[in-house]
């Protein structure tokens, strides 16, 4: 914000008791309001100019004092260029405070840090936010502390030691000292610049350290299970239960689109009879709060039935027996060796094979598969859709069958044709026997 004037000024205030020693003030105007201040620095008024605001003479106290006076001035300008850049109003109380080392927070990183955390958990227990959202925030913050500790050798650090190098070095960090991906890199990387973008509005520091920093997600095509696959999947016989149940849960969130949540908090309640008569899933996305409305295909009721006096089932009230996420994934790594299948499983694979093989690849239209997924837009969908290489083997199969079932032979012309043909000849006919009758009268 633009200040209509702005004026500082150094001077000697005269004291008390007639001396040539004087103090040595600060006197800034913004706006036709000034404010002053003591800059505690003492000098001779026999060896003052102000004209020029400043310490006459070469000696080495005078110019100590000048050069005292030229670094407050340039650090109280650079402070003033600050606010204008972030937006803030300039006051002369404000540049005051500055000076005074009152605006100066105190404020610590991983304290601020908490702070949110904890209104956060607060928010999810009053059902705004998933748990999930508390969780990776809380991993952030572990991030954030270890590196403050890796690179600083101290527990916490104050928020205005905080700058665009410390940004870089903690993403070099997390990507060699912590070996984690650059997604997920950037991921903790933007759950740490929420924090910093509050400490600007509480105007705990005024400067954004990520103002210059660059990072985005490089786009990973996250394949589903193909028809093939998911046959193997469904057909194999294990010999240990824990698997097969595992595989059952599995596949049934291919058939209903659930994420692992979403299955395992799904109760008997949420299987309901809808317009059509059929039984459906009528409830509510953890992670979104979208509703969930998806018809129950035979495969996906043939293993509810298989699972509903599980004791587990039983004591939660639930249609599944599903287990911790982290185990979920563990056994299915086992369960994809045992099955021959080379890609990586884990649950949210299921999702993305019920959005692809089980309803895109099937010819569901994509409008009716955003609204099974409960996405807000089809770009959305578009990322869950069939692979290149299906969709192009499936081109091609109907290409062959149309060159599969053209003739040989040429094609009879149409009567249409026929019937002009004969009336050209007809035409010709009658011409020539004029011609021929021409030629005779002229011999006579």
């Amino acid at each position: 914000m633009l200040t209509a004037s702005f004026g500082l000024t150094f001077f000697l205030k005269t004291p008390r008791k007639e001396t040539n020693v004087r103090v040595i003030y600060l006197r800034i105007t913004v706006d036709g309001v000034p404010k002053e201040t003591s800059t505690r620095q003492q000098w001779d008024v026999t060896r003052w100019n102000q004209r020029t605001e400043r310490a006459t003479g070469n000696k080495e106290d005078a110019r100590s004092v000048n050069f005292f006076l030229d670094t407050l001035q340039s650090k109280i300008q650079q402070y003033k260029g600050e606010l204008l850049l972030n937006g803030q109003t300039i006051t002369s109380q404000k540049l005051i405070d500055y000076v005074l080392g009152k605006t100066v927070s105190k404020a610590k990183i991983v304290e601020e840090f908490q702070k949110h955390n904890d209104e956060l958990l607060a928010l999810v227990k009053r059902g705004e936010y998933a748990i999930g959202t508390h969780v990776r925030f809380e991993i952030a913050k572990k991030h954030v502390k270890e590196f403050v500790r890796f690179k600083y050798n101290v527990d916490d650090m104050d928020f205005r030691e905080l700058n665009f190098e410390f940004v870089k070095d903690y993403e070099f960090y997390l990507k060699t000292v912590k070996n984690i991906s650059h997604n997920t890199a950037v991921k903790y990387i933007t759950n740490f610049k929420k924090i910093v973008l509050l400490a600007i509005d509480k105007e705990i520091i005024t400067a954004d350290p990520f103002k210059r920093f660059k990072a985005k997600k490089i786009k990973i095509h996250k394949k589903p299970l193909s028809a093939h696959e998911l046959s193997l999947l469904e057909n194999h016989t294990f010999s240990t239960p824990r698997l097969a149940t595992v595989r059952d849960i599995f596949v049934f969130q291919c058939y209903t689109r659930l994420a692992y949540i979403d299955a395992f908090n799904l109760k008997i309640q949420d299987i309901k009879i809808g317009i059509d008569g059929e039984m459906w899933i009528i409830s509510e996305r953890q992670k979104t709060g979208s509703n969930i409305n998806v018809p129950l295909l035979p495969k996906a009721k043939a293993i509810m039935e298989r699972y509903k006096d599980h004791p587990l089932c039983l004591e939660r009230n639930s249609v599944l027996p599903v287990t911790s996420n982290q185990k979920m994934n563990a056994y299915l790594k086992e369960i994809a060796d045992l099955c021959g299948i080379e890609s990586i499983l884990n649950t949210h694979k299921a999702r993305r094979t019920f959005g692809s093989t089980i309803t895109l690849n099937n010819d569901v239209p994509i409008h009716v598969v955003k609204e099974l997924l409960g996405h807000q837009s089809v770009k959305q969908t578009e990322e869950y859709a069939i692979t290149e290489q299906q969709s192009v083997g499936r081109e091609m199969k109907q290409l062959q069958m149309r060159l599969s079932s053209r003739k040989t032979t040429p094609e009879p012309p149409s009567p249409d044709i026929i019937s002009k043909m004969q009336q050209e000849i007809q035409e010709l006919k009658e011409l020539l026997a004029i011609s021929h009758e021409n030629t005779h009268l002229k011999k006579v």
